[in-house]
């Protein structure tokens, strides 16, 4: 051991002689240090022996030995140069200097004058070579920042910037052995981020510019280094530009605006430089007492960490520019982006500013990105061994805080993420307090929403069972059903655990079965499902129908003169008539009566135009488009609706969209069910009434009779058959088969096997159900829409026309307009025609036509034909598109309209539309 210490001192004594000698004409204060230098060296000879010599163990106190005589040497050169520098002024500013300065400068010799020209000369030379002493060789404190543990210690000037900086020796005046010691030696400094001697930062290098310490300082080598030298030298140098860019990444990526993942990514590459570091002093301890240890040497020792640092370097270099902290090539694309109005209205609702430069401050790489990007590059790197591995760690470390988040999520329902970097967005204004005065779907659809650019790939193909883990857990928190408050041990930390997977596949099928039970056993949802089918779908209808003829009066009456107050009462008070279906009800507190001005059919229509539900698409409720125009005919038959207020979280599954959908069919139904009523009083009054069931002389009148009768049995024919086609063929089993699949859900929990049914399945089997019901009732088709809404029209008209029709009969029969008793009549007839007779009110129009007298019973007959004939005309001609329509339709879309296509069939039989149609078939 003696003997390598004895070679190392003669080697480093060798370089350290050479050093000293330095020529030229400031040869005496190189010198002067050089002495200063050797007398602090002690008995060794020279300061490079004694470095050399100092064992291993005590090499941290040689770096520090070091600094201060290296301190010391340059406050003894600057001291010598100040004495240099005031004797040259001195002998310039010599008396007789000064009287040959005051003689003319006709009467100096030649010589004199060329000595001041060059002494003002090597003044101005001195002057331009000694700047100001501004620089202040002490370290300062920056100041704090975001990262916790980014580096505060003032960044050191470059070293041509430093005054007065003594320059070594050129590299072409030393030995072979000078020049690799020194090159060494330099090395180990450059590793670690600072300039050699001979190995400087290259110019156009700012360390003081954040983007330039990113990228990594440039070195250049000084000239006069051996060829062989030099290229092992520079191939080593890329790994001092690794390691000061990627101690920069980790000081910038450490602020708090990048989040825990790349807060954790930072950690471990911090631990990766300081493994670095280690090797670096294991190296400095080699080079201080072997003597085989040469520049070819310590390339071989770096060249995995160069290759390590390699892979952390390109690794840091894609995440900065993904965080726009360096020029990528896509910035020119960004910067086009600028001008597309919709990126800039999402940046906007994403909070972001329209400041000029403010739409890179957007662009940040955190959470399921950074693991992304990590993961990417491991598939790409996954021939290499030393890379995947590296990159493995990286990803590991990096995930950990991601996967406590996402575990918290997962288990708990919670997100604690102050970064903003999950891959579940939480929407906190919308609260569950929004659901008490209007139970929309909002809050299960907008509360939380998954950030599609932020997702993991490990988690790609899961994010659906993530996403409704946390709030299906979330909603069972709120309501207090089932404790979730429970620890879960041995979670996995990391998307490399084998029971990842597992994991989310777990607490999905835990939180899933926990809201089911929650919704299906606690909330008792079947039975909130089949209240809402008793009363929009009027099943049984027996309460309502009381309730309608309780209520006829103020139905009757103009729709903004209903006192809804008093409906409410009269509801209330069927609703709780002792031996009625509905009195059985638990939850018949919760129906409510209200009324919409809007008629169905302009609803419906602005709904099925808007949201396109001809081309397949989902039937939607508008509520941003501007009101449509109330109906000034309305009526409260026409404009009453139910409204159903549901409680928390069943109001997640009966929401405002389909509450919507069943006031829609309920609308629809009771339409029907009062035409039916209607045509059903007018059946009676054209069986029961004398002046319908009086057969009199004139035939052409009894003939109209007859006509009259056919056309109301055809319209209640209509009427009826597509109620009795919405109900039994279309409702009910739609809804058979609805139930049966809730009642799937709900055997769910007692098998073990897994989760068959989710509630995000039961919330669209109920969309799906309602959806069904309004396409097959044709609510949900434009052209059939308008054709059922004309025949409906027709039929309303014709029903409130009897009083009117029964008046002309009494005018244009005879026996009637006489006032004597037919023979044809009995008394007990008479006696009611004449009480009906005079208890009829006789309107304006009747009057007119007593005190027409010109007007013959035969005109009355004609005027009655022709209105029959036009009620005919219209309703024969809108059923036989009706008929069209629906075999088109059932061709096409909706088989089952071929079942109410073939009902119908019999409305037109006999009449010269089903002549049409038969003609049509015949030519098809």
């Amino acid at each position: 051991m003696s003997g390598v210490r004895t070679r190392a001192s003669s080697r480093a004594s060798v370089f350290a002689d050479e050093r000293s000698r330095v020529p030229g004409a400031n040869g005496n204060l190189r010198r002067v240090a050089a002495d200063a230098k050797n007398a602090e060296a002690g008995p060794f000879g020279s300061n490079e022996s004694q470095k050399r010599s100092s064992p291993a163990g005590n090499a941290r106190a040689a770096g520090r030995a070091k600094d201060e005589r290296r301190y010391e040497e340059r406050k003894v050169t600057e001291r010598a140069f100040e004495a240099h520098v005031e004797r040259v002024v001195s002998r310039t500013n010599s008396p007789s200097q000064q009287q040959q300065q005051q003689q003319p400068p006709e009467k100096r010799p030649a010589e004199m004058r060329r000595q001041k020209s060059s002494t003002d000369l090597r003044q101005r030379e001195m002057r331009a070579e000694t700047p100001p002493a501004t620089w202040n060789p002490e370290a300062t404190l920056l100041p704090h920042t975001s990262a916790a543990l980014a580096s505060r210690i003032s960044i050191p000037p470059i070293a041509f910037a430093i005054p007065f900086a003594p320059q070594p020796k050129p590299l072409n005046e030393l030995t072979l052995e000078a020049q690799e010691a020194a090159i060494v030696e330099d090395l180990l400094y450059v590793f670690m981020g600072y300039e050699g001697q001979y190995i400087r930062y290259a110019r156009g290098y700012t360390p003081h510019e954040e983007r330039d310490r990113l990228s990594g300082p440039p070195f250049r080598i000084l000239p006069g280094l051996d060829p062989s030298l030099h290229d092992l030298t520079k191939s080593m140098l890329k790994m001092a530009t690794y390691y000061s860019a990627l101690e920069a990444f980790v000081d910038v990526q450490s602020r708090e605006e990048f989040g825990a993942v790349n807060h954790a990514l930072c950690a471990s590459v911090r631990k990766c430089l300081q493994d670095y570091l280690v090797m670096i002093a294991q190296l400095e301890t080699q080079f201080l007492t072997s003597e085989s240890f040469t520049v070819h040497v310590l390339h071989i020792h770096t060249l995995p960490t160069c290759q390590m640092l390699s892979h952390l370097y390109a690794m840091a270099q894609e995440l900065l520019k993904k965080n726009a902290l360096l020029d990528d090539e896509s910035d020119e694309e960004d910067d086009d982006d600028i001008d597309d109005y919709e990126k800039v209205l999402e940046r906007l609702a994403e909070g972001g500013d329209l400041v000029p430069g403010s739409s890179k401050a957007l662009k940040v790489c955190k959470g399921g990105g950074v693991l992304g990007l990590l993961a990417s590059r491991l598939e790409s790197m996954g021939g290499d061994p030393a890379a995947r591995s590296l990159l493995t760690s990286l990803l590991r470390d990096a995930s950990r805080p991601y996967m406590k988040m996402l575990n918290e999520w997962l288990h708990h329902g919670s997100i604690h993420d102050p970064h903003s970097e999950f891959m579940i967005r939480e929407q906190k204004s919308i609260g569950r307090e929004r659901l008490e005065r209007d139970y929309i779907d909002e809050y299960w659809e907008r509360r939380y929403t998954i950030r599609d650019q932020d997702v993991p790939p490990q988690l790609e193909g899961v994010k659906e069972k993530v996403l409704l883990a946390g709030k299906y857990l979330n909603v069972v928190r709120e309501c207090g059903g089932v404790d979730v408050s429970k620890i879960v041990t041995e979670l996995p930390t990391s998307f490399d655990d084998k029971r990842f997977l597992e994991n989310v596949n777990n607490a999905y099928a835990h939180a899933n079965e926990s809201l089911m039970q929650l919704l299906l056993t606690t909330h008792e949802l079947p039975l909130r499902l089949r209240s809402l089918k008793h009363y929009f779908f009027l099943d049984p209808s027996d309460s309502f129908s009381y309730f309608l003829e309780l209520g006829s009066s103020e139905l009757r009456k103009p729709v903004k003169s209903v006192n809804t107050s008093k409906l409410q009462s009269l509801l209330d008070i069927v609703l709780r008539q002792p031996g009625t279906v509905a009195s059985l009800d638990p939850f018949k507190e919760d129906v409510k009566v209200e009324m919409n001005e809007i008629t169905l059919i302009n609803n419906l229509q602005r709904v099925v135009n808007i949201t396109g539900i001809e081309s397949g698409q989902v039937m939607q409720p508008v509520t941003n488009q501007p009101p449509i125009e109330p109906d000034k005919n309305a009526t409260g038959f026409t404009s009453l609706q139910l409204d159903y207020s549901v409680p928390f979280p069943v109001s997640l599954v009966i929401s405002r969209k389909t509450v919507w959908r069943y006031q829609a069919l309920f609308r629809f139904l009771l339409s029907l069910r009062t035409l039916e009523s209607q045509l059903s009083s007018t059946w009676q009054t054209h069986t029961k009434s004398v002046t319908w069931a009086h057969k009199g002389v004139n035939q052409e009148l009894e003939t109209w009779k007859r006509r009259a009768s056919t056309l109301r049995a055809r319209m209640l024919i209509y009427v009826q058959q597509v109620l009795y086609f919405c109900t039994a063929e279309v409702i009910e089993p739609n809804w058979t088969k609805f139930m049966s699949r809730l009642k799937a859900k709900d055997d769910t929990f007692d098998r073990k096997s897994g989760v068959n049914r989710t509630v995000d399945e039961l919330m669209q089997d109920h969309v799906d159900f309602l959806d069904t019901c309004l396409k097959e009732c044709m609510l949900t088709n434009s052209k059939l829409l308008k054709v059922n809404s004309k025949l409906m029209q027709s039929c309303s008209i014709f029903a409130a026309y009897t009083s009117f029709l029964s008046r002309e009969i009494e005018k244009s029969d005879p026996d009637l307009s006489s006032g004597n008793k037919p023979d044809t009549m009995t008394d007990d007839q008479w006696r009611r025609f004449q009480a009906s007779r005079s208890s009829a009110p006789r309107s304006g129009s009747a009057a007119q036509h007593d005190a027409s007298t010109l007007e013959s019973v035969e005109s009355r007959v004609n005027n009655l034909a022709d209105i029959i004939r036009k009620w005919e005309s219209n309703f024969g001609r809108h059923m036989k598109i009706l008929s069209d329509s629906l075999n088109h339709y059932a061709a096409t879309e909706t088989v089952v309209l071929l079942s109410l296509c073939a009902r119908l069939s019999s409305v037109n039989q006999g009449t010269e539309w089903a002549a049409i149609g038969a003609e049509e078939d015949d030519q098809a």
